[in-house]
């Protein structure tokens, strides 16, 4: 069996332009299999999607135990490198990242993102001085379990579209450079997919670089010419299946047809994934 050290080591040399990470992330021990089954060389849960699936909203509304239980979950379900998205770290102080960066690691995981919104806060992001403490915070919890775990920090400043738009990549690089002074390895940005943006990350970044995509954004081989080292879905799997839920729900309802369950994977062939 691999130790936690060995695949936390393995994790973090997946993260290179050459052949960039690619995420579809899940939220639960069935998705998880379902991507390895396709190729996945790590798995990554979405925050979103772990959220709805347990019954409440994202951002910073779940509860830290019910997050926990499903990281411990979905890296029992799968042999590869699990990732886990929380958040804000489910901690109103550095000390709760850390209990929290403690309890993801004895469940397995070997890396997480972590988050510089601040929902329901007076501004919609951290202070930097108060991220980069969170982000120590979670250096120091895995340093003291000697594992190497790899924090991915999350840059909201394209996706929460703060500050004026000519300050936005400076105010990113500047908020980057804090969090990898702090402890991050690696940093994601997500709201970004327009290339001149992208390279201009990249070019100044001394990290590998994380962009979320979806349809409209480059595919991954153009990311890593780019110098990407990691792409995510994140919850855009999670809205798709979502999407066949209501169109199902609506076409029963409205005129009592099945035909948007066309494409459903057999039951034979889902019930024998998680028989193994």
């Amino acid at each position: 069996m691999t130790s936690p050290r060995d695949t936390a080591l393995t994790f973090r040399a997946l993260h290179t332009n050459s052949a960039p990470l690619a995420l579809a992330n899940v939220w639960d021990a069935a998705g998880a299999r379902l991507v390895v089954e396709a190729g996945a060389r790590a798995v990554a849960t979405t925050s979103a999607g772990v959220a709805w699936g347990l019954g409440a909203a994202d951002g910073d509304l779940l509860g830290r135990d019910r997050a926990l239980e499903l990281i411990a979950r979905v890296v029992a379900a799968v042999e590869v490198p699990v990732t886990a998205d929380i958040e804000s770290g489910f901690g109103v102080d550095p000390d709760g990242v850390a209990e929290t960066v403690r309890g993801v690691l004895a469940a397995g995981a070997v890396g997480i993102n972590l988050e510089d919104a601040s929902h329901g806060g007076p501004t919609p992001l951290r202070p930097i001085a108060d991220q980069a403490e969170r982000i120590a915070a979670a250096r120091a919890a895995a340093d003291a379990a000697d594992i190497p775990l790899y924090l991915n920090a999350r840059v909201d400043t394209y996706l929460r579209g703060t500050g004026e738009p000519a300050d936005r990549l400076r105010e990113t690089l500047d908020r980057a450079t804090a969090y990898l002074a702090a402890g991050a390895d690696g940093i994601f940005v997500p709201g970004v997919i327009d290339p001149p943006t992208i390279a201009a990350l990249t070019a100044s970044l001394t990290a590998p670089l994380n962009i979320l995509v979806g349809p409209g954004a480059p595919d991954v081989a153009e990311l890593g010419r780019l110098g990407v080292a990691r792409v995510s879905l994140g919850s855009a799997v999670a809205e798709a299946a979502y999407a066949v839920v209501r169109r199902a729900a609506r076409e029963l309802y409205d005129s009592g047809t099945y035909t948007g369950l066309a494409d459903a994977i057999p039951y034979g062939d889902l019930n024998a994934l998680l028989a193994r």
